[in-house]
């Protein structure tokens, strides 16, 4: 796959026959497990396959606003982690841009679309090998930039609740990662970045005794 340059990513085409849209790829963490969300085409082409929900960019409507207005249609939420991830120009015959974005979403908090045409669902990113116009080239690549994030930002903050064990942290980051931490060492980690502060509430955890409660100090994207 060719990717453009970074001015071709930041912009819809000059070339005024050529189609733009917008993609959102939506990942949320459910029981340990990153998911994404897909949407069971209705129509040709790709007919009941599963592709990466987005449409065609709205006369005069910005390239965020488009990205918005999906994320807002497909889980009813909008105040989460959104960022423009890619502009590709080569995932159907005809050579349509499409500018992607990736979004992160707590699961408890999303409301899926209830229809029976363009039916969406969760999907598990690893069962994502055969979606439609290459889509699966898409989430691996926002699974990389997502990947990368965790290195040097409070990204997860967006995938989770107001309060969360450290527990539940760790598992996030695992669920990213693909592979289980340390948890001494990820502790350790998390803890000396100072992006987050205890509560003072504590939650049952199955038969332990019960967690301590913490909270991200910015509820917004912060780099470290």
């Amino acid at each position: 796959m060719t990717l453009p340059s970074n001015d071709a990513a930041s912009r819809p085409s000059a070339d005024p026959e050529r189609r733009v849209a917008v993609i959102v790829v939506i990942l949320t963490v459910d029981e340990g497990q990153l998911n994404v969300l897909l949407i069971r085409r209705s129509a040709d082409p790709f007919k009941d396959a599963w592709s990466l929900p987005g449409g065609l960019l709205r006369r005069d409507e910005a390239l965020k606003q488009a990205a918005v207005r999906k994320l807002d249609d497909e889980t009813g939420l909008t105040d989460v982690f959104l960022e423009q991830l890619y502009t590709f120009s080569d995932l159907d015959a005809e050579g349509s841009v499409a500018v992607v974005y990736f979004a992160l979403v707590d699961i408890t908090e999303a409301n899926l679309a209830q229809r029976t045409a363009w039916e969406p669902a969760w999907s598990p990113v690893e069962d994502t090998s055969d979606l439609a116009f290459r889509n699966n080239e898409v989430v691996d690549y926002a699974l990389q930039r997502l990947r990368a994030k965790l290195d040097y930002s409070n990204v997860a903050y967006s995938l989770l609740p107001p309060e969360f064990s450290l527990s539940r942290l760790q598992a996030t980051y695992e669920a990213i990662s693909g592979q289980p931490l340390d948890k001494r060492n990820f502790r350790k980690r998390i803890l000396s970045l100072d992006i987050i502060e205890p509560t003072g509430h504590l939650a049952s955890e199955g038969r332990h005794r019960p967690a301590q409660l913490y909270r991200f100090r910015e509820r917004k994207q912060i780099i470290f």
